[in-house]
Parts: C-alpha cells; sequence; structure tokens
C-alpha cells in the first residue's frame, strides 16, 4: 500500500506570503480582499498539509518557523509565476504594491519622500507609505517592509545595512544671538538653554548620547518631534542640538561653536530578508540610497 504526498495549495501558500510580509493576519487580509477567518483557515490547511507549524506568535505579530520560511520561498516562486502570466506585453516592468517605510521625522521629510516620489515617477504602480517616528529598531517588524533607525541595530532575522553618517550641531537664531550673545566657548554654553528631544521619553541610545555634549545646559522648548526642535529654534527659544541637513536650510539659523560640539551619527535601514526579495521593496531600497547619496555633504553638515 502506498501513500499519497498532499500538495500545498497554492492559494494557502499566497497567504503565507502576505502574512509572512505584514506579520498580521488583518493586514494580510486587507491586502488579499478577504477575511480575517479565511486567512486563519489558509493558514491550518497549509499546516496540515506540511505537518508543521508555519507561522508563530510574537510580540506584535507573527513570525515565520524555519518550515514557514521553506514555504515562504515556495510562494514567492508561485507569486513570480502568477505575475509573469498576468503582465502585458510592452507594459513595463510589472512592478506594483504598497511598500511601508517607517523611518526618523527628518528623514522621512528630506529622504524618504524624495525617494517615494523617485519611486512613482519610476514604477507608477507601487506606492510608499512612510510611517514617521523616532525609535529603535523593532525586533518584530509587523507591518513594515523597511526601517530607518539611528544607530547600528541589533536585529532578529532581518538584514541591517548602513547608508549615511549625519552631523548633529549647535544652532541659534539671529534674533536670539542678539538679544542673549554667541557662545565662544564649550563653558559659555552653562548660560543658555537647549532645544532638544524630552529626556524621559527618548528612545534611542546615540541620540541620548549627543545630549552628553551639552549636558551643563538647562532645557528650554523639547520635544519628540525634531521639527519642533528646529521651529522653537528658529522662534529663539534657546539653542537647538539640530541635524546639520536640517538647520542649514534656513538663513535665520547660525552654527554655534562649529567643530567644537557637534555629534555623527548614523542612519541604518533594517529589513526582513522575505521582504527585500520582493522587487518593489528592492526598489525603494534603492530608490533611497541613491537620495542618500546626493544628499551626502548635507547630511555631514558641509
Amino acid at each position: 500500500m502506498t501513500s499519497e504526498t498532499s500538495m500545498p495549495s497554492a492559494d494557502d501558500l499566497l497567504v503565507l506570503l502576505a502574512v509572512g510580509r505584514t506579520g498580521r493576519f488583518n493586514t494580510a487580509a486587507d491586502d488579499l480582499g478577504v477575511n480575517h477567518t479565511t486567512i486563519s483557515r489558509r493558514i491550518t490547511n497549509l499546516e496540515k498539509t506540511l505537518g508543521g507549524r508555519v507561522l508563530v506568535k510574537a510580540a506584535g505579530g507573527w513570525e515565520l518557523t524555519e518550515l514557514g520560511q521553506q514555504a515562504l520561498t515556495a510562494a514567492e516562486r508561485v507569486e513570480a509565476a502568477v505575475h509573469g502570466l498576468v503582465a502585458e506585453p510592452g507594459g513595463g516592468d510589472g512592478l506594483k504594491g504598497v511598500v511601508r517605510v517607517s523611518a526618523t521625522d527628518g528623514f522621512s521629510a528630506y529622504i524618504a519622500a524624495p525617494a517615494g516620489a523617485l519611486i512613482r515617477r519610476r514604477h507608477p504602480e507601487v506606492s510608499v507609505e512612510i510611517v514617521a517616528v523616532t525609535r529603535r529598531a523593532s525586533q518584530h517588524r509587523s507591518g513594515l517592509d523597511i526601517e530607518v533607525v539611528v544607530g547600528k541595530p541589533q536585529v532578529h532575522r532581518a538584514e541591517a545595512v548602513w547608508l549615511a553618517d549625519y552631523t548633529l550641531g549647535l544652532y541659534a537664531s539671529r534674533s536670539y544671538l542678539v538679544r542673549k550673545g554667541t557662545p565662544r566657548t564649550v563653558v559659555e554654553l552653562t548660560d543658555h538653554s537647549l532645544v532638544y528631544f524630552i529626556d524621559s521619553m527618548l528612545q534611542v541610545d546615540e541620540l541620548d548620547l549627543a545630549r552628553r555634549l551639552t549636558v551643563s545646559m538647562r532645557e528650554s522648548v523639547t520635544s519628540t518631534n525634531v521639527f519642533v526642535h528646529v521651529e522653537a529654534t528658529r522662534a529663539a527659544a534657546g539653542i537647538g542640538l539640530l541635524p546639520c541637513f536640517m538647520a542649514d536650510r534656513h538663513d535665520d539659523l547660525v552654527r554655534v561653536l562649529p567643530g567644537q560640539v557637534e555629534a555623527t551619527l548614523a542612519y541604518w535601514l533594517v529589513a526582513r530578508p522575505e521582504s527585500l526579495r520582493r522587487p518593489e521593496v528592492a526598489a525603494v531600497v534603492a530608490a533611497v540610497r541613491e537620495t542618500v547619496e546626493s544628499q551626502r555633504d548635507a547630511l555631514a553638515g558641509r
């Protein structure tokens, strides 16, 4: 008597692909135009067919098991074959879909947004969603394709790629310096107040280390958003510790103690390997790197 091995359903594999990319059943259901119950049923069917778990519950979403990783590779081949069938001759590269990027406020505005515009010109069927947030790299990137964080991240089941260094410097408005005077030495900073992040809410170690450069300064206006830092500094609330690539755009801001007080930090890109294998995600990563390259001098404060 011989036994037949069940073959996994292509539909079940494509459902796994959607869940593996988003980390969430609800998001995968929305992407595929089905309900949460259908997603759960398809995953259960696939696990019965393969004889093991393909997903495990993790903080913030679902993670692929080793078996799930193998099944996802097969699902990617199914997806590529389907796309090949429906591609129109002469219809371009066929890239389409939504790519979600998480990045700090400044990077989102001055790097990710122009990169998104570049993608739209090159691949009109690709949409870019930008989530602006300043935090450490997520250990579980549910719902995210790409993260850009400050400082080299310690990540699990993901790839981290250095993008660029950028410089923070002290800036003040011309009106502030007329009223309060220009500090000529680091010691004189004691007489001035600082515009920067809210210390108790700062989640990024490197940005916290940068604050130590100005430990003698009392706090003035603080915020979780770097655009608030820039505008508060322009409004003469104090001396701001600002990214040079943002502050140098404003003629009413003056660099204070250049070369004496500054910090060099780094932007890193983080993504799951399965996300990077998606052509539309790879295209967005390439556009981000291209935009970073064009802004490298500004990022460095040159």
